[in-house]
């Protein structure tokens, strides 16, 4: 790749799971109150069509993985679980009350932490006393993230039995050196062992989640990672740069130096080297940083313009309300977000006295609705248009004109006649340079003394 672009290109900025980003939630602004309300009016206009999704956020770890940038406690006491699960319940009983009828569930989804620190006893009765209060549809998708080392076959058999039919591993690197420096060692036989179980079992999408960039890494672990993979053939995979945020609070990234982390023209060439051997395998790349096997339900979605993007990841199944639980769970109603407190023990004493957890929260504007529709079009279709009147906004010439370099430069397509932007596939690399343009709560950041978000390569 060439090193000028790298240079050019290679700056601090979102990885736009949502917009605007956390960091400039307008908390001013945002009650409780008002959350509510959000929550009540998407869900009258929208349940009955598509449903909700939730996300339960499971934040136990028994060790420290220190690329992780999750919110996480690391504990070995597992008389945790079951205070923590009633939290969960008692969170979700409080929506409930702000809902006129039974939700219908159309997309459910275990995050950590890990949840499979959890025991498949106390995942069953968490998750089959939360769909006793509502409507489970044929159509439903459930998942859940998995630790190889600590799922087993009683974990994937539970959550079958319940509905689960999709699981991602975190693999991220093979190699001893690598692993041991982000404290995360586990051997290929136990990834390959806990895959074929859940496939055996009947789970319909395998994923492996593979960093770049990580400390110590090179090319060759590349290599190595992906021959292995090539073995599994997962049936997803979410290959994406390791985000190196030391400064956020308790964060892990202390297992090594800044000298041990690959350069930007390192990772990028670990990056084009991996893309190369997973196209090899039958993977195409969807939005940025995902790969998956032509029959899966992303490929399908993205090929039909129906692929979303939301807190989870990205998605086949959209909907406009999404309710988060657990600490530190970020809610989406579509027209405004909110955030749970990241304190356990504050979470567990707010819901017990009949409160929703809610740290802060941001109500988008008409602006914010707009801009975010952009920038999810760019990041799962690679494009975007303003021909239609609700999508045009005021300083949408500026916003061109910044992007004048990209486009000069090969990494996207303007077409003002047709009302369109479209990346190229040189531009791929640069999604989130592209989107930058469109955030005008950028210039917020300039005088900063910390960095908020991670470099772009």
């Amino acid at each position: 790749m060439n090193m000028n672009l790298l240079d050019k290109y290679n700056v601090r900025g979102p990885r736009y799971t949502s917009f605007p980003t956390v960091p400039h939630w307008d908390d001013k602004n945002f009650s409780l109150k008002k959350w509510k309300n959000e929550i009540k009016n998407t869900f009258v206009n929208y349940n009955d069509d598509e449903g909700i999704s939730l996300y339960i956020h499971l934040p136990f770890c028994e060790q420290m993985c220190t690329f992780c940038g999750c919110h996480k406690r690391i504990t070995r006491r597992h008389d945790m679980e079951m205070p923590y699960i009633t939290a969960v319940l008692t969170e979700w009983n409080l929506y409930l009350e702000i809902l006129p009828k039974k939700p219908i569930i159309k997309e459910l989804h275990l995050g950590g932490g890990t949840p499979t620190f959890f025991s498949p006893e106390n995942l069953s009765f968490l998750i089959t006393s939360l769909l006793k209060t509502a409507i489970v549809p044929k159509n439903k998708h459930f998942s859940f993230e998995g630790h190889p080392n600590n799922t087993t076959r009683e974990h994937l058999q539970t959550l079958y039995n319940i509905g689960f039919r999709r699981v991602s591993f975190g693999v991220q690197d093979y190699n001893p050196i690598v692993q041991k420096a982000i404290h995360r060692v586990q051997s290929f036989e136990s990834v390959k062992q806990v895959s074929d179980m859940a496939r055996e079992i009947g789970y319909t999408s395998v994923g492996h989640d593979i960093i770049f960039g990580l400390p110590f890494q090179t090319q060759k672990h590349i290599e190595k990672t992906m021959a292995y993979t090539e073995e599994v053939k997962p049936d997803r995979i979410a290959f994406y740069s390791y985000a190196h945020v030391p400064w956020i609070k308790g964060n892990g990234q202390r297992g090594f130096l800044e000298k041990d982390i690959p350069n930007a023209l390192e990772k990028r060439a670990q990056y084009v080297l991996g893309k190369k051997h997973l196209e090899q395998m039958g993977y195409q790349e969807i939005g940025m940083d995902h790969f998956a096997l032509p029959e899966d339900s992303l490929i399908k979605a993205a090929e039909n313009k129906l692929l979303h993007r939301n807190f989870m990841g990205y998605t086949s199944s959209k909907t406009h309300l999404m309710i988060g639980l657990g600490v530190s769970s970020i809610s989406d109603s579509w027209t405004a977000f909110a955030q749970n407190t990241k304190s356990i023990e504050e979470y567990q004493e707010l819901v017990k006295e009949g409160i929703i957890p809610v740290a802060k929260g941001h109500i988008l504007s008409e602006k914010d609705e707009v801009i975010r529709k952009h920038i999810l079009a760019i990041m799962c279709q690679l494009e975007t248009s303003w021909a239609a009147e609700n999508l045009e906004f005021e300083n949408l010439p500026l916003v061109l004109d910044s992007l004048t370099g990209m486009e000069n430069d090969g990494l996207l397509q303007i077409d003002r006649k047709a009302q369109k932007l479209s990346i190229t596939e040189k531009g791929r690399p640069f999604v989130r340079n592209a989107c930058m343009a469109f955030d005008f709560y950028l210039d917020d950041d300039k005088n900063a003394e910390k960095p908020i978000f991670s470099k772009c390569i």
